[in-house]
C-alpha cells in the first residue's frame, strides 16, 4: 500500500468526474504556470513542458538533496493542466493562430514562494538552456464550474462541450469562459502511451447563475 498522496485519487471530484456534465465549486489551488501562444505542437509549448516538469520533479525530489521543505510529504506529481482562450475572446477550437494558453501543474500544500524560488535556482543549474523567467507560482480560484470527463481524441472535444452547454441551459447557468475565466483542461492520459480513443481529459468551464 502506497503512502504517497495521489491528488487524482484523493480529490476524485476534481480529477475523476463522470463522462456527463456535473456542477462543481473548485477551491483555491496553487500551481506553477507558464503562459504561451499558438499550437501545442510548436516549440514554445514543448519548452513550457520542460520548464514545468523540471521544476515539479525538482520539488518532489528535494528530499534527496537535503533541501526538504518544511511540511514535506510523499506525493505523486499531479497531472498537467491547461487554461485556453483566444486573444480577446473565449476559446475557439478552429482558430489555432489565435490560441493562448497557460500550462500548469498543481503543487502540494507545503510549496510556497520560497520553495518555488529555490526550485527555480536549481532548475537553472540543471537546464541552463531554458528560460525560467517564464514560470510563476500562483493561486488559481475557479469557483463555480461545469465539468465532465472527455474520452477520446482532443479533436472531438467540441462534442463534449456541446453537452456541457446543453446542461448549462437546463440548469440556468451561463458559460463565463473567456480571457478572464478560462476554458480548462486536465490531461489524465499520456498521449505517447495511450490509444487515442482511450485518452481521458477533464473539461471544465467556469459558469455563473
Amino acid at each position: 500500500m502506497s503512502d504517497k498522496l495521489d491528488y487524482k485519487k484523493e480529490y476524485k471530484d476534481l480529477y475523476m468526474p463522470r463522462n456527463k456534465p456535473t456542477i462543481i465549486d473548485v477551491p483555491s489551488i496553487n500551481f506553477i504556470m507558464v503562459d504561451g501562444k499558438g499550437n501545442p505542437h510548436d516549440r514554445e509549448y514543448q519548452d513550457a513542458m520542460s520548464l514545468l516538469y523540471t521544476l515539479a520533479f525538482t520539488i518532489k525530489m528535494s528530499k534527496m538533496s537535503g533541501n526538504q521543505p518544511e511540511g514535506y510529504f510523499e506525493y505523486v506529481v499531479p497531472p498537467l493542466e491547461g487554461l485556453w482562450w483566444c486573444e480577446g475572446e473565449s476559446f475557439n477550437f478552429n482558430r489555432r493562430d489565435s490560441w493562448r494558453w497557460t500550462s500548469m501543474i498543481r503543487q502540494p500544500e507545503f510549496v510556497n514562494q520560497q520553495v518555488f524560488e529555490w526550485a527555480m535556482n536549481e532548475g537553472r543549474k540543471k537546464k541552463p538552456d531554458l528560460d525560467f523567467s517564464k514560470v510563476r507560482f500562483e493561486t488559481l480560484t475557479e469557483g463555480l464550474c461545469v465539468q465532465m470527463m472527455h474520452i477520446g481524441p482532443y479533436e472531438n472535444e467540441p462534442a463534449s462541450i456541446k453537452k456541457m452547454h446543453l446542461f448549462m441551459e437546463e440548469n440556468g447557468l451561463r458559460d463565463d469562459s473567456g480571457p478572464k475565466r478560462k476554458h480548462h483542461e486536465i490531461y489524465l492520459s499520456d498521449p505517447r502511451r495511450t490509444a487515442i480513443e482511450r485518452l481521458k481529459t477533464v473539461l471544465r468551464l467556469p459558469v455563473s447563475k
